[in-house]
């Protein structure tokens, strides 16, 4: 028998420090674009609530549209563990095709219906007009995003996330020095481009980001890019996992879109303040989410090894990392609590608002830490159902009525993130509970 895989500090943190830095590339570029154009000269309050809900919607989308990253990641990872790989060759280039061809389509449909889709938000006026320009442009990078992370799923199969690192790394400092260039501009050469500019560097960075992707893929994997007929025999079940993942992401950006959409109709300010504290809810998951990535990369291969001990400890260990690091980034935050609101936002209303809530973004950390990881290894297992059933109750039992008995009382955007906290309490609880009545007796056979 081939040996298995071996769990400790050395093997976790080998994956989960690089997955930590490429995920939080996502969110920090969104920060980015958040406090550069929340210190713009022209009605930066509104451009500022509109490029939140811009990049909220196009959020959504690729979360909805990525979720075969996880199946890819899931089954290739299970085949890796089995000494398989070369029964699924053909599978990777057949699901980004897949991939590519929905994301052109979306994008089609999305910007002939966007001024309504923006208008369902709440959002009228500037905020509306902001909102529209900045899709436009920023879309044009969803085929690109959802490449790259359908090949960030590849990698993640292989039980590797330096590349997927390398090339987030590349795309967020190019974002970032393109941000200040395109947005304030570059005096005698760049005219100031607004929040135009801040799209356009987003584009710009995806289109670099894919390139690499590309050479990358065809380099460092075993898996060739060129499309093969007939479909490979794992296409239904990847297809299936990634249908059942898709009505979980679907729902999980219900929760974020009302979100938004009640703190609009609560005033400008209220959404700008909305905007900055959820970007950086969103920072912390995708930094806590370098662990959960390691309980998606590893639980796969474990599940393919049927080394069901190794699941138990690998849940353990995560666990405890992943809430280490949530307390260490709450408790840097409280020390900056200040500071960081003047960093997005100058305006007395918004930062009020912001402060107001700030402190709950921070004692949810370790709930979502645990809920992360759990959430991470069900979809190493390709348990899919599981997450979509669970979100489907955190949502429609737990955060909605939350949410509408705090705007019943008038709680603004005190209830929004106690219906966040709901939330994610379910999420983390019932996912608990199951993987130990799933594995607690199981862990004991190797």
């Amino acid at each position: 028998m081939y040996k298995k895989t071996n769990i400790n500090f050395k093997s976790i943190n080998k994956l989960a420090i690089p997955a930590i830095i490429a995920g939080i590339a996502e969110p920090l570029l969104s920060i980015t674009d958040t406090a550069i154009v929340g210190n713009i000269q022209i009605n930066p309050t509104e451009a500022l609530a509109a490029v939140g809900l811009a990049g909220s919607f196009i959020s959504a989308l690729v979360w909805i549209l990525a979720q075969t990253r996880s199946a890819i990641s899931a089954i290739i990872g299970q085949y890796l563990g089995a000494k398989k790989l070369d029964e699924i060759a053909t599978l990777p280039a057949q699901i980004i095709v897949i991939n590519l061809f929905l994301s052109v389509f979306i994008y089609a449909v999305t910007i002939f219906f966007i001024d309504e889709i923006f208008a369902l938000y709440n959002a009228e006026g500037i905020i509306l007009k902001y909102s529209v320009e900045y899709y436009k442009i920023r879309a044009l990078g969803l085929p690109l995003t959802l490449f790259v992370f359908s090949a960030f799923g590849i990698f993640r199969g292989m039980q590797n996330t330096f590349w997927p690192m390398i090339i987030s790394i590349v795309g967020a400092t190019l974002n970032v020095g393109l941000d200040f260039a395109l947005v304030f501009g570059i005096e005698g050469v760049i005219a100031p481009m607004h929040i135009k500019g801040a799209a356009w560097a987003s584009v710009i960075a995806q289109s670099v980001m894919a390139v690499l992707t590309l050479i990358l893929v065809i380099k460092k994997t075993p898996f060739s890019l060129k499309l093969v007929f007939p479909f490979n025999k794992e296409i239904k079940r990847l297809l299936s996992i990634s249908f059942n993942l898709f009505i979980r992401a679907s729902v999980l950006n219900i929760a974020l879109y009302l979100a938004n959409s009640y703190a609009t109709s609560y005033g400008n300010h209220y959404i700008a303040a909305q905007t900055m504290a959820f970007q950086i809810w969103l920072f912390f998951a995708f930094f806590i989410d370098g662990y959960a990535s390691v309980g998606n990369i590893v639980s796969g291969k474990l599940l393919g090894e049927k080394n069901y001990l190794g699941i138990w400890n690998l849940s353990l260990k995560l666990s405890k990392y992943s809430i280490f690091v949530a307390v260490l980034l709450a408790g840097i935050c409280y020390l900056l609590y200040v500071p960081i609101g003047r960093m997005f936002s100058k305006d007395p209303e918004v930062l009020e608002a912001f402060y107001s809530v700030f402190w709950i973004v921070l004692i949810m950390q370790p709930i979502n830490a645990v809920a992360f990881v759990f959430d991470g290894i069900f979809k190493g297992l390709a348990e899919a159902v599981t997450l979509r059933n669970l979100l489907l109750v955190a949502t429609f039992v737990g955060f909605i009525p939350t949410l509408l008995i705090g705007d019943y009382f008038g709680l603004k955007l005190h209830g929004i993130w106690m219906a966040f906290t709901i939330w994610m309490c379910l999420r983390g609880g019932i996912l608990v509970y199951k993987f130990r009545k799933r594995y607690l007796d199981k862990k004991q056979y190797l």
